[in-house]
Formats: structure tokens, C-alpha cells, sequence
């Protein structure tokens, strides 16, 4: 029973340990252990025989020195793998071979488990024999790789990692750096082998830090007579070596929908990082990114290491922060099993926090760096950034859940939302008027062109007072929920239509990101309860202490761009132009056109009042 297998795998270690120490132990007791070791690896599974090899280092590498017992093991698992290899050269479809198959199985895993624990290539073993095991050993090893069986395959590869314990420079070979390589980067490949091969890098960093570790201890009990820091710089030279050439693949695999090739490749992450073998630079974004997994497990020990990384480093957060956060994007991207639904930047649960939550807080404390962080965000929804629609969505959802504290952080991303709206907003505006045709423009005189005129700001002396006039004019048909004059400003736009539909698309694609900061501005201000006069009186350049006030957060307030999730959801960007789509775009565009009139609030506005221009927003938001 599985039971039966725990007990003899915790004899196996409690005699790994213990023969060593003892002192004269009888032959025959020695002999005995070898024995039943020996037949134990025969005749059991994988982690028997993981332990027993384990064990049987132990008793022969430091107590008995029986190599040629050992020798002879090894020679008939390796003879048996290279007559299994010669047959499947010359026909790879035999019968013989899946018959055979089991005791490939075990021949690939045995021999790996043996050249972990011992060198064959001492005399020793082998002798006056010129013969290179190791790389004999790899040969074999490297061929059962390129198997059409997955199984075969994996325990190959698994082989490969118990050799590449005791021999870390066969990593370098150009064909183990190509089958890594290749296995991690290739979207097509079995998660099994990804899996496999971030195990194996695991298990050698593990062990390598352990024999550091015993490194340490023997130089302790030895007095000063050799330079012990010197030797571990050697050691650790070669694990960072290692790590540089797989690191890029390693960071890559968390981009990966399977939450296990994540999880192993963020382990192998964090013990590279805990023994120091690479600069942290360089996986900030990534640790950011994997801060957003939806296993608490996981973000928990990304959430760490950026702990650890800033204490060490201050600075280095913050310096990648916004590339951690459009890495965060891929993650959720690559993790989302349905393709479907735009992705969300904070968690469909009661918390309803932001996904890159910690990445803030760990910033916010530093007010230069947290204005910085902030600015940096809002400028992706620049129309001149060409950020994609979702991407923005993901940050505006992020912006509206950071955990703020106090007046200061919500003021200042509206202050800068007002900023860029009121340069982008007024191009995107003047950019779809001027490609309206010019001959029909009269057509639409109360609904189109001198209204977006008034919106870009032309300063025209002649029609400052039709322009006045005119949010006076609008405000009276929201307020009346006149459908039918919505409907005639919406046709007698579409008769301005080029035939060019090009420009409509262009238009309905950047007017997302402007719309999603009208709405996270609107979002803000219910959520902390600004009135706009509050909004309008802050200045960033005042003493901080003047809003270090900490908000008063209202219950029940959601951030919900409806306009832009029925964007992304119905796929318009990439969509077929119909008269639909048409009125869809044009609806937008007045509703955009009504949103930026109201941008300035109204003077007359105290604390707690709801003017006319409030509501027109809301309704144009909604």
C-alpha cells in the first residue's frame, strides 16, 4: 500500500543519515543494507527508488566504497537503455518496444537516479577506461527526448535532471540549452514537460543551496586554513550561469494558463533570488505581474520577494512599476478561460480590491514616487499611446480600486484626468467633425458641427453665443428624456457620414480610453464623495498636509464603464460595418460630445448639490 511505500521511503533516509555515523558497523549488516536496497530499486516505483539510490550513495560513497557494486547496477539499466535505443533506431514502430516500454521506463529514471549520486566517470568505477560516461550518459538521455511517447519523454527528461546534479556544465551543451529552451517558449508543448523541466532547474537550485550549506558547516568544524568564500564563489558561479541561461524562458512560463507551470516557475524564481544568483531588476515586473494570480498561495510569495527586493533595494518598485503592471495585464490575459469577457483589473469578489493593490501600497507611501506611478498610468490613455482598449479598461480598474487613504491620491488622479481630457478630448472631437463631408455639413447645424466647434474651443467671436447657448440647449433635451430629438441629432449626423468608414472605427477605439477616465472621474467622486468645486479648488503644488484627511468611502459604489465592456464585448474594433454599427458609433460620439461639455462643472455648484450639468453627465456615463 501507499503506506507501506511512505514507511520504507523514511527507513531509506533515516539510514541515509545514520549509517555514516556510525562507528564500525559489521560487514555483514553493511552487505545486507546494500542487498535490500539493491532489490528495492528493481522492483519499486519512482519514489522508492529515488530513496533507496539515495540511501545507497550514502552507505557506498562514505562508508563502504563497494563501487564495483554499484558499477555493475549501472551497467545493466545502462545496457538495457542502449539496446532499447539501437531497436527503436531501427524501427521505431516495433511491437517489441511497447512491450518493452515499462522497463525503458525504469531504466531512464534508474540510471538518472544513479548518476545523481555518484560519478562514474572516478576510476573507481570504470577503471583505466577512456570512455566519457557522463557524456555517454547524456547521449542516451538527450535521444529518449525526441520520443513520440509524452511518457518516455518526460522520464527522459527527468533522467536528464538527476545527471545535471552531480555534472551542472552538461547544462551549457547546446543541445540540453535548445531542448530547455524550446520545451519552456513553445506554446504547443506538453504542460507535463513544462513542468518537468522548471522540477528539475528547482531541484538543482535546492540542492545546490543545501550542498552550500554543508559547505558552510564543514568549513566551520576546519579551522581558517582555506578560503571557504572563494570556494563558494566558485559553486555559486556556476548556478548563476546556469540561471542567466534559462532565466527568460523561466519568467516567461508565468504567461502560462495552467496554474502548476506558474506555480514551479515562480519557485525557481524565488531560489535564484533568495541565493542571490541574478540581479532583481530584472524580475520585478514579473514578480508584479505574478502579485496578480488568483491562487492567494502564489501572489503571497510574489507579494514577498517584492518585499524582500525593496528592502534591499529601495527604488527598483517603483522604476518598474508601470511595466510590471502591462505585464500583470498578460497574466490575467493569459489566465482568462474565457476569451470572451474583457479582462477585469480587480477581484470578482467582496473585496472587489485591485489586482496590483500590494504593488500600490508598497508605492503610495513615497509621495514623489506614488505621483509618478499615478502620471505614468493615466498617460497610457493618451489618444497619442495607442494602448489597447482592454488594457486600459484592466488600469482604470485598477486606478478606481487602489486602496487609497487619503484626500490627496483620488484628487490628484482626477486633477490629471482633467488635464488630459481637456486636450485629448477636444482633438478626438475636432478629428471626427473634420471627417465628416463637408458639403452636407449644414445638415446637422443644431447637433454636429458648431457644437463641436464650441467643444474644440475655436474662440470664434461670432458664434460666442450661439455657443453659450448651447449647453443651456442640450441640458434642456437630457433633462426632458426626449428620445425622439436624441434620435434626430443620431440621423442627422449619419448623413454626414464619409463613405470611409475608417475614421469612425479610428474614433470609437481612441474615444475609450477618454470615456474610461470621464468615468473613472465620475467613479472617484461618488466613491469618496468630492464635490466638483472640492475637485476644481485642488492644486497638486499645495502642502501636503492641507488633503492628508483620510477618505470617507461610500458603500455600494462600483466602477462599471458599461459603454466600454459593450465595446470590447461585442468586438466592434474588429467588427463588420453595418447601418448599426454606424448608429452605435454616432451614439457614441454624441453621448462622448455631451460628456465633455459638461466637463466644467457649473459655478453655482455647492457641496451636495446636484446641478443640471451632474445629471446630464450621469446620463450620458449610464
Amino acid at each position: 500500500t501507499q503506506n507501506d511505500f511512505m514507511v520504507i521511503c523514511n527507513v531509506a533516509k533515516i539510514l541515509e543519515l545514520v549509517v555514516p555515523l556510525m562507528e564500525h558497523p559489521s560487514e555483514t549488516f553493511l552487505a545486507t543494507i546494500e542487498e535490500d536496497l539493491m532489490k528495492l530499486i528493481i522492483k519499486y516505483g519512482m519514489t522508492v527508488v529515488q530513496h533507496c539510490v539515495s540511501c545507497l550513495g550514502a552507505v557506498v560513497n562514505k562508508v563502504t566504497q563497494n563501487y564495483k557494486f554499484v558499477w555493475a547496477c549501472f551497467n545493466r539499466y545502462y545496457g538495457a537503455l542502449s539496446k532499447l535505443k539501437s531497436q527503436h533506431q531501427e524501427d521505431p514502430n516495433s511491437t517489441i518496444l511497447t512491450a518493452n516500454k515499462p522497463a525503458l521506463l525504469r531504466s531512464l529514471f534508474t540510471v538518472g537516479a544513479l548518476c545523481r549520486h555518484f560519478d562514474f566517470d572516478q576510476e573507481d568505477f570504470k577503471g583505466n577506461s577512456k570512455v566519457n560516461i557522463k557524456d555517454k550518459v547524456l547521449e542516451l538521455l538527450m535521444y529518449f527526448t525526441k520520443h513520440s511517447d509524452e511518457e518516455v519523454q518526460t522520464k527522459a527528461i527527468i533522467g536528464l535532471g538527476f545527471a545535471f546534479i552531480q555534472h551542472p556544465s552538461l547544462m551549457f551543451e547546446q543541445e540540453v540549452k535548445t531542448l530547455y529552451n524550446s520545451i519552456l517558449s513553445d506554446k504547443n508543448c506538453s504542460v507535463n514537460l513544462k513542468i518537468q523541466v522548471l522540477k528539475n532547474l528547482q531541484t538543482y537550485l535546492q540542492e545546490e543551496d543545501t550542498r552550500m550549506q554543508q559547505a558552510d558547516r564543514d568549513w566551520k568544524k576546519v579551522a581558517k586554513q582555506e578560503d571557504l568564500k572563494e570556494m563558494g564563489d566558485i559553486s555559486s558561479g556556476m548556478s548563476s550561469s546556469i540561471m542567466q541561461l534559462y532565466l527568460k524562458q523561466v519568467l516567461e512560463a508565468f504567461f502560462h494558463n495552467q496554474s502548476s507551470v506558474r506555480h514551479f516557475a515562480l519557485n525557481v524564481i524565488a531560489l535564484t533570488l533568495n541565493q542571490g544568483l541574478i540581479h532583481p531588476v530584472q524580475c520585478v515586473p514579473y514578480l508584479i505581474a505574478m502579485g496578480t494570480d488568483p491562487e492567494p498561495s502564489m501572489r503571497n510569495k510574489a507579494d514577498q520577494q517584492l518585499v524582500e527586493i525593496d528592502k534591499k533595494y529601495a527604488g527598483f518598485i517603483h522604476m518598474k512599476a508601470v511595466a510590471g503592471m502591462k505585464m500583470s495585464y498578460q497574466v490575467q490575459q493569459a489566465i482568462n478561460t474565457c476569451p470572451q469577457d474583457p479582462v477585469r483589473g480587480f477581484r470578482h469578489d467582496e473585496s472587489s480590491n485591485a489586482l496590483c493593490s500590494h504593488l500600490y501600497s508598497m508605492i503610495r507611501g513615497n509621495r514623489q514616487h506614488r505621483r509618478a506611478f499615478l502620471i505614468s498610468l493615466l498617460n497610457l490613455f493618451d489618444d497619442t499611446a495607442k494602448t489597447e482598449v482592454n488594457m486600459l479598461l484592466y488600469i482604470a480598474d485598477n486606478l478606481a480600486c487602489f486602496p487609497h487613504q487619503t484626500q490627496e491620491e483620488p484628487l490628484f488622479i482626477m486633477h490629471h484626468i482633467d488635464i488630459t481630457l481637456s486636450v485629448s478630448g477636444s482633438n478626438l472631437l475636432q478629428s471626427f467633425k473634420e471627417s465628416m463631408v463637408k458639403d452636407k455639413k449644414k445638415e446637422t447645424k443644431p447637433s454636429s458641427d458648431e457644437e463641436t466647434e464650441s467643444d474644440s474651443n475655436s474662440g470664434s467671436e461670432s458664434k460666442s453665443e450661439e455657443e453659450a447657448s448651447k449647453p443651456r440647449r442640450l441640458r434642456k433635451r437630457v433633462n426632458s428624456d426626449s428620445d425622439s430629438d436624441e434620435e434626430n441629432d443620431i440621423n442627422a449626423v449619419m448623413k454626414c457620414l464619409p463613405e470611409n468608414s475608417a475614421p469612425l472605427i479610428e474614433f470609437a477605439n481612441v474615444s475609450q480610453g477618454i470615456l474610461l477616465l470621464l468615468m473613472l472621474k465620475q467613479h472617484l467622486k461618488n466613491l469618496c464623495g468630492f464635490s466638483d468645486s472640492k475637485i476644481q479648488k485642488y492644486s497638486p503644488s499645495e502642502s501636503a498636509k492641507v488633503y492628508d484627511k483620510a477618505i470617507n468611502r461610500k458603500t455600494g459604489v462600483y466602477f462599471h464603464p458599461k459603454q466600454t465592456l459593450d465595446f470590447l464585448r461585442s468586438d466592434m474594433a474588429n467588427s463588420k460595418i453595418t447601418e448599426e454599427v454606424k448608429r452605435s458609433i454616432v451614439k457614441q460620439y454624441l453621448d462622448f460630445k455631451l460628456l465633455m461639455e459638461h466637463l466644467d462643472p457649473d459655478e453655482e455648484e455647492e457641496d451636495g448639490e446636484v446641478s443640471a450639468s451632474t445629471n446630464a453627465r450621469n446620463k450620458a456615463i449610464t
